[in-house]
């Protein structure tokens, strides 16, 4: 095949994240709502009967199913389904920037207003609880961070032999900053802390500028 042909045959192709047909989809929501005439973020704390992550504390939402049209569906889906609540409860969602993590995940968050928060009927198989925090907390309030490092460890039958260096290879260790919320005995942490900090500061730098 000639570079002609080739060319030809990329040109005009839409750049994607490479190997993303094989990561696991998800979207999740940041829910506004009014309390007391004040912005506040609710928070679900996960069954303890759930498999996966039980009793932390996380935003509504889940993996997209092939009948979502999108990532915003999805996370409307995942809200109402949660918290009991109708898609006409939600309005303004916006989104915010996806995250993509070593593990093989793409998570879609969103912002949005839950216009009537009387009608939350939290689903018992999924929500221990609902709580929420003031938005004025997360903003005077820094979050508390930690590093995880991470550890190489090559199989027994790593081909050594095949790299430059050999056993006395000169591995990069890596690093992630784990973020955590303390409010009211409540721990915020992990990726919806992460959701949480980059919300704040997009809300933070639109103060800066306006």
């Amino acid at each position: 095949m000639d570079p002609a042909k080739i060319i030809a045959q990329l040109k005009g192709r839409v750049p994607s994240i490479m190997g993303h047909e094989n990561f696991r989809k998800s979207a999740v929501l940041v829910p506004l709502i009014e309390v007391g005439n004040e912005t506040h973020i609710l928070f679900e704390v996960r069954s303890l009967n759930m498999r996966s992550q039980p009793g932390d504390i996380c935003f509504p939402g889940g993996r997209i199913d092939q009948e979502d049209k999108d990532p915003r569906q999805c996370s409307i889906r995942e809200t109402t389904e949660e918290l009991g609540i109708s898609g006409d409860d939600i309005s303004d969602v916006i989104p915010l920037d996806y995250v993509v993590n070593d593990l093989g995940r793409i998570i879609y968050p969103f912002v949005g207003k839950i216009t009537r928060p009387e009608r939350i009927i939290p689903s018992e198989a999924e929500v221990e609880e609902v709580f929420t925090v003031p938005l004025s907390y997360f903003l005077d309030t820094n979050p508390e961070t930690y590093k995880v490092n991470f550890q190489v460890s090559p199989e027994d039958d790593f081909p050594y032999h095949l790299i430059v260096g050999g056993e006395d290879y000169n591995w990069q260790v890596r690093h992630i900053n784990e973020l955590f919320y303390q409010y009211d005995g409540k721990v915020i942490w992990g990726l919806t802390a992460k959701i949480l900090t980059h919300f704040i500061s997009l809300i933070k730098n639109d103060e800066k500028t306006s």
